[in-house]
Parts: structure tokens; C-alpha cells; sequence
């Protein structure tokens, strides 16, 4: 039997490491490009996109500018140009609508008004003593209200001929005071002068002996209001 020569036993061996080496490399390569396809492919767990860590900007806390009080924006008349609360009365001397009114004509109210307490009656102040800036508001109110300037005018006076502005009339709240007026203002010297108001009263002191005089049909009949 004739064996194998050493020279192609050592060229058989140095094929077969050769064999294993380069199967070793290409399943090597194999699988790192499966390994690279794997984690192009998957998203990422981990790490979030830059756009996402961009800090957002805080809501704002700014608190928004406080508005201003009524009493102190433009335009608008308070208690100091006469405008009157709810529920004043005669003896509210705090309220400039009655503290700015003519001391004798204040004085003839609070006895009348003290005297009217013993039936029942309270004497209530729809307006008293106003401002000019506070009648001539009131003369645009008329106006828009009743159409003309003529019309307005036998509601309401001018600031330079209005009986307010001067603090010489009051205009009396609720129907049972003005009724007792009516009945005992002469008493006092506390007169109607315009038959379509009968809430305006004013003081004539000759009343008391003498009675009220003839009241005028509305203030365009009134000498004074034509200066």
C-alpha cells in the first residue's frame, strides 16, 4: 500500500485553514451588517430629537393691568359734582347733593322732614345741589333724549340758569313724601314750582303767610330760565 506524500499532506491542511479562515470572515462580515441594519431600522429609546429639547418659553405671569375705578375715568361725574347714592336723605350731610344746598332752604327741608317722620314719611333725595359740569351733562342727556333743545328745555335748565347749580332746589323722592309736601310744604316755606315736577321744590319764606305762589307750567315759562 503506498502512503501520501508529506508535500500534499501539508498543501491539504494549508487549504483547509484557509477554508475556515475565510468562512470565519464572511460570516463575521455577515453579521456585523446585520447587526447595522438593525439599528439604522429601530428608533431611538433613548436620545430625543433636538427640536425636542429645545426649552419652551414659560407661560406669562404677568398680571394684566388694572382698570381704572368709574369715579376716575374719563368723563364720569361722581358725588362730588352731585351725583346721589340710593336712599338720602335730608340729614345726609356727608352727600355734597345735600350739604351744598342753600343753608335755608337745608334748614326748612329738615323741619319739614321732622314733622312728616310723625305720619310716616321719610323725606328721600333724588338730586340736590349739582355741579355744572353735572347739569350740562344732564342738559345732553335731555337733549338726546327728547329730540330738540326746546323740548329739553322744560326738563331741565342750563347750568347758568339751573336752581341746582345755585343749591336753591331739591328734588324729593317717592310719592308720599311729595304728597305731603303738597299738603303742608307752605307751612315751611317749601313750594312746587313746576306743575309737570312735582318733585322740585324750592324755598319761598313769603309761603308760610302768604302761601305758594301760581306754579309755572314747566321751566320755559320761568323768567329766570330766559336769562
Amino acid at each position: 500500500m503506498t502512503g501520501i506524500p508529506p508535500s500534499a499532506r501539508t498543501t491539504s491542511r494549508r487549504i483547509r485553514r484557509l477554508l475556515v479562515v475565510g468562512l470565519t470572515v464572511v460570516v463575521a462580515g455577515i453579521t456585523a451588517a446585520l447587526g447595522c441594519q438593525s439599528q439604522n431600522s429601530s428608533p431611538s429609546s433613548t436620545t430625543p430629537p433636538a427640536s425636542s429639547l429645545a426649552a419652551s418659553p414659560p407661560p406669562s405671569t404677568a398680571a394684566p393691568p388694572p382698570k381704572a375705578p368709574h369715579s376716575e375715568r374719563r368723563g364720569a361725574l361722581g358725588e362730588a359734582d352731585g351725583a346721589v347714592p340710593d336712599d338720602v336723605t335730608v340729614f345726609d350731610d356727608a352727600v355734597p347733593a345735600v350739604a351744598h344746598l342753600d343753608p335755608g332752604l337745608l334748614k326748612a327741608l329738615r323741619q319739614a322732614a321732622t314733622a312728616a317722620a310723625d305720619d310716616g314719611v321719610e323725606f328721600y333725595v333724588n338730586s340736590g345741589w349739582r355741579s355744572p359740569e353735572h347739569q350740562n351733562q344732564l342738559l345732553r342727556e335731555a337733549v338726546s333724549k327728547y329730540g330738540s333743545e326746546d323740548e329739553a328745555a322744560r326738563w331741565v335748565a342750563t347750568a347758568a340758569t339751573s336752581p341746582h347749580v345755585s343749591g336753591d332746589a331739591v328734588d324729593i323722592g317717592r310719592s308720599d313724601a311729595t304728597a305731603w309736601l303738597s299738603e303742608h310744604g307752605a307751612e315751611y316755606g317749601l313750594c312746587q314750582i313746576y306743575r309737570n315736577e312735582p318733585w322740585h321744590y324750592e324755598l319761598r319764606t313769603t309761603a308760610i303767610d302768604r302761601g305758594c305762589p301760581r306754579m309755572y307750567a314747566d321751566p320755559t315759562q320761568d323768567p329766570r330760565m330766559q336769562q
